[in-house]
């Protein structure tokens, strides 16, 4: 775990505007800065973000938090992950607590191991771009293929030179550990105990990560291979690359996905390169692998649409049809589009543009399942006994479609596979069933066996997606309560009495009618009471998406008074100049309390209507007439008739 010392470090250093700022474009708006909101489709700017709050929120769809719970929801990371990449951009050391020898130096060496690979990225984008035989071969190279000076650069596309060690000599120079070296896959050792390079004379592809880390390479031979050497050569499986957990492509693109809501797969590097340059961006790799479940995770943090392009051929369409049950069972929605004319994806968007290629991919689109299907039957043809393996098979695949959001979907499923197959629909049902019962009886088994063996759990906050009921009748009084005491809660009110204290001893009497203000109020309280000085920006912190969310709903509005208003009407409305704020408290207190007083005269009203004894009847009257004399007497505090 990351120790308090740490996050109270980070949150320290925070600057939302720095943050927010790398991912759109804010414009300064009075005391807040305004861009459009990357949460949903807007034209005109509504997300409103607060240096001074350290706060966002959108008043178009909702959206709202602070600088932590903007990456963990606009990037797609844990609480956790949010926290180390805003240490690593602040160059902040993580403190870890409760952490065993064993994790600490795991966690040590796979540092190693990124600091290694951004050393080496450095390393061959220089020489790239900056000596004879990177500019003669590699450059030519990729010229050739079409990609541009940009493409290259925003990829970290990079040259390994055919020197035998001249990365290994830079690195160990630059006191980079040869066994860290190794590990990293950079560096081989042969003809005894020599090192020398891995990747020579090839084009290396550096791999990310989706906040952007480089994990590993892959690296091409430039024009046609060598006898017996492979087209690409990938780094080895180690502490941080794990190929079955690797989209390549995935930190350029993810947002892309995100906005589209749908992802294209294909094969190679150079296709997702081709396809991003030609300005279709909702595109990774699997590295012409079958698609693993982390893979299919890693996309549906992005999309549930998933669309995979592949070449036309026999190969191709092996290849898209491998891992697709994990793809059903994981609830995503599958198509398949295969190029045609012997091309792929890389070659088919340069001869046709991006606009023709997204156009070919809306037309071409196959259903996955289906398509499958009428590849199966093409190859039984005639033959019963295949047929019949046709039948199970999609039965079986029918069968992972087991989410009841998804009950419908299976239905149709199984309407049009009947249909195809010519088989009575009801007994594809009912095939389709065995399937599902035979998989939760063998998962029962499995339970069975692990007995109540614990399993970790990871350590995450949750994000700050739950809404906040503050529908209620009292809640406009009850927001500007709890907003003048973040703002001024430290003030003294008067005799050594804070606004804290005031405010608390009010709250006494009438409690609250919101349950998210009472929850925020009793936290503020506690902090207070324990002898810290509660602020917005130390409970913005603090661990729980309702306290957070129920800060940005109490102090940040769409509107604010221009400068220009203020200074045309020669009053300031800023608290050290006057002392508007005490004004503003009282105001809030004494509304809060009228409000709490009528609900009291309502509810003796509905009292008095109904079957009571007469002497039930004076005292509520009695009560009536206390409560009417109070709201009055308040009234008059704030020169203002309440109207019913």
């Amino acid at each position: 775990m990351i120790s308090p010392q740490t996050i109270q470090q980070i949150t320290n250093r925070i600057d939302i505007i720095d943050v927010i700022g790398e991912f759109i474009k804010l414009k300064k708006r009075g005391a807040n800065y305004l861009g459009l909101c990357p949460f949903h489709g807007e034209k005109s700017p509504s997300f409103t973000v607060s240096p001074a709050k350290e706060i966002y929120k959108c008043f178009g769809c909702g959206k709202s938090g602070n600088t932590i719970s903007f990456l963990m929801d606009h990037e797609h990371i844990s609480y956790v992950e949010a926290l180390r990449w805003l240490a690593n951009r602040y160059n902040i050391e993580i403190e870890e607590t409760e952490v065993s020898d064993e994790v600490r130096e795991a966690r040590q060496l796979s540092e190693s191991l990124f600091i290694a690979n951004q050393y080496a990225q450095k390393f061959f984008t220089e020489q790239l771009k900056e000596t004879e035989e990177g500019n003669d071969i590699a450059m030519s190279y990729l010229y050739e293929r079409g990609f541009t000076d940009d493409i290259i650069e925003k990829f970290q596309i990079g040259y390994n030179p055919q020197d035998r060690d001249i990365f290994f000599r830079e690195a160990v120079k630059n006191q980079y550990n040869p066994d860290i070296l190794l590990k990293t896959g950079l560096v081989t050792q042969r003809y005894g105990d020599a090192y020398v390079d891995n990747y020579r004379g090839r084009i290396i592809f550096p791999v990310h990560n989706p906040t952007g880390k480089i994990l590993g390479f892959g690296a091409r031979v430039i024009g046609k291979p060598p006898a017996n050497a492979p087209k690409y050569i990938n780094t080895p499986e180690n502490e941080i690359y794990v190929k079955s957990k690797i989209l390549y492509g995935i930190y350029f693109s993810r947002q892309a996905i995100d906005r589209q809501d749908e992802c294209y797969l294909v094969e190679g590097y150079t296709d997702v390169i081709s396809l991003y340059q030609a300005g279709v961006e909702n595109v990774v790799s699997s590295g012409g692998t079958s698609l693993t479940q982390d893979q299919l995770r890693l996309i549906q943090k992005y999309t549930n649409n998933l669309t995979i392009i592949y070449d036309g051929d026999a190969a191709g369409i092996k290849a898209a049809l491998r891992g697709i049950d994990m793809a059903i069972e994981q609830g995503l929605n599958v198509h398949l589009v295969l190029i045609p004319d012997k091309e792929d994806p890389d070659s088919y968007v340069k001869k046709v543009g991006a606009e023709d290629f997204r156009a070919f991919v809306n037309e071409n689109k196959k259903d996955i399942i289906l398509f499958q299907l009428d590849v199966m039957m093409k190859d039984a043809g005639s033959d019963l006994n295949k047929k019949n393996e046709v039948v199970n098979h999609i039965a079986e695949t029918l069968s992972k479609i087991d989410k009841t959001e998804d009950f419908t979907k299976q239905q149709d499923y199984i309407r049009k596979c009947s249909e195809l197959l010519k088989i009575d629909e009801g007994g594809l049902t009912t095939l389709v069933n065995k399937y599902k019962r035979d998989k939760y009886l063998k998962e029962e088994r499995r339970y069975e066996q692990k007995g109540s063996e614990a399993q970790e759990e990871e350590v995450a906050m949750p994000g700050l997606d739950s809404e906040i009921v503050l529908s209620n009748k009292d809640f406009n009084q009850e927001k500007n309560l709890i907003r003048v005491l973040l703002e001024y809660g430290l003030n003294e009110w008067e005799n050594n009495v804070s606004v804290a204290s005031f405010i608390e001893e009010q709250v006494e009497t009438f409690g609250w009618e919101n349950v998210g203000f009472e929850e925020l109020f009793n936290v503020y309280i506690q902090e207070y009471n324990a002898g810290k000085e509660p602020t917005v920006k130390t409970l913005l912190y603090y661990p729980n998406d309702n306290i957070n969310k129920t800060i940005v709903d109490a102090t940040l509005f769409p509107y604010e008074l221009s400068s220009r208003f203020t200074e045309k009407q020669g009053v300031s409305l800023t608290p050290q100049a006057t002392d508007v704020w005490r004004e503003d408290v009282n105001k809030t207190v004494i509304f809060y309390k009228i409000r709490k007083i009528k609900n009291l005269l309502q509810e003796a009203e509905s009292a008095l209507q109904k079957d009571q004894s007469f002497d039930e009847q004076i005292i509520i009257m009695k009560v009536y007439k206390q409560l009417k004399d109070q709201e009055d007497f308040l009234s008059k505090q704030i020169g203002s008739v309440i109207i019913k």
